[in-house]
């Protein structure tokens, strides 16, 4: 009884709590199996920050761009961020994506020795952990997916990355039993 009182009333108290960037909703929520999603968590979660700095990276020929980005992340201690663009090409390509859409999400993975360019890179830094995606185009078709080792430069890759201000927490963002 005293349950159903409570709940509303703290559910009702948190929609009125502006968030600031180290809390997090519904933090120990974690939703398993077939749950699509969980009414403690809410539908959008934003977070407001600016940039620290904007740090542009260079990778060479036959360099592995997942190693190459996991190296500068690690260099210029960068905690989190976001990676806005890169150009060049690579010479060899191991991606993946998702392949099904019911949880949990099941990847296809391809991988091919290829010259394509490079038409776009996005993704983010979350505890010094790198996920990035990236487009690839050639005459016949355009692909893309979550960079995977062995993904090797071509004629070159440049990167921006921006870091985000300190104190920023991004930990669930990209946590998919946070639904």
């Amino acid at each position: 009884m005293l349950k159903s009182i409570l709940l509303p009333v703290l559910l009702s108290a948190l929609c009125s709590i502006s968030l600031s960037a180290q809390q997090l909703p519904g933090g120990d929520v974690v939703s398993t199996g077939m749950m699509a999603n969980n009414d403690q968590l809410p539908g959008v979660y934003t977070v407001e920050t600016n940039f620290k700095r904007v740090i542009v990276v260079r990778l060479k020929y036959q360099q592995d761009i997942l190693e190459g980005l996991n190296e500068a992340v690690e260099k210029e201690n960068i905690r989190n961020g976001v990676i806005l663009a890169a150009i060049g090409s690579v010479v060899r390509y191991h991606l993946h994506s998702v392949d099904n859409s019911t949880f949990p999400p099941e990847d296809i993975f391809y991988e091919k020795d290829e010259p394509t360019d490079i038409t776009g890179m996005s993704g983010y830094i979350i505890d010094g952990r790198v996920h990035p995606h990236m487009t690839l185009s050639d005459e016949h078709q355009a692909i893309g997916g979550h960079i995977e080792p062995r993904t090797k430069v071509f004629t070159f890759c440049v990167i921006t990355i921006a870091e985000f201000e300190d104190g920023l927490n991004l930990t669930r963002m990209d946590d998919s039993t946070w639904r």
